[in-house]
């Protein structure tokens, strides 16, 4: 049940509402994230990024307070992206467990004697990774048109944000190109779940 109520909220709940929602608990009255950007202003001129991604940068250089004022930073947009994925994927995986577990051959290994435990991950799971994988390759489809909305929301430089821009512009080449970036994304993790597919059937 517990399962089914997280995978409904995360499913029918809009992320820029849930976003909003999370801005006003986490930041505004329990202080435990910062103000949405990537650092706070008294780091941003002060620290040198080295790829890109600042709690790797941080690390590297050894600035422990950077590090951990850019986990304040990401931990909340990067819970919400990841919490609409896992509502889809745990909602679908009850879903193929629950059809796999009615099969005739899993009650013919009950009727053998094997443990529930044994059946559920040596049977029934491993023929609901199957098509578990296609929903799995569709939620990152979600994450790449989450983090639009999501970039927009916690004002985070990223390829949502370079497009909602792009927009309120009227810059629609640049529109273009990052929807033909996150269509080829799309495409490439969807062939390479097909491929999967022979290794796991």
């Amino acid at each position: 049940q517990i399962v089914r109520i997280i995978g409904l909220i995360g499913y029918s709940v809009p992320i820029f509402w849930l976003g909003l929602l999370g801005l006003v608990l986490f930041y505004a009255k329990l202080q435990w994230v910062a103000f949405p950007a990537r650092l706070d202003v008294v780091y941003e001129y002060t620290f040198t990024p080295i790829t890109g991604f600042y709690l790797l940068d941080a690390a590297m250089q050894g600035q422990w307070d950077v590090f951990y004022d850019a986990y304040r930073h990401i931990i909340l947009p990067a819970s919400l992206l990841g919490y609409f994925s896992l509502a889809y994927i745990s909602r679908m995986t009850r879903s193929f467990m629950l059809n796999e577990m009615a099969q005739e051959y899993i009650v013919a290994a009950r009727a053998k004697g094997l443990s529930e435990t044994r059946i559920i991950w040596g049977h029934a799971l491993r023929n609901a990774a199957v098509p578990m994988v296609t929903v799995i390759a569709l939620s990152y489809a979600s994450l790449l048109e989450g983090s639009v909305l999501t970039e927009t929301v916690f004002s985070w430089p990223g390829i949502g944000l370079y497009i909602t821009n792009s927009l309120q512009n009227a810059d629609m080449n640049a529109v273009l190109g990052g929807t033909i970036i996150i269509g080829s994304v799309f495409i490439g993790i969807n062939l390479l779940s097909d491929l999967l597919y022979r290794v796991l059937d």
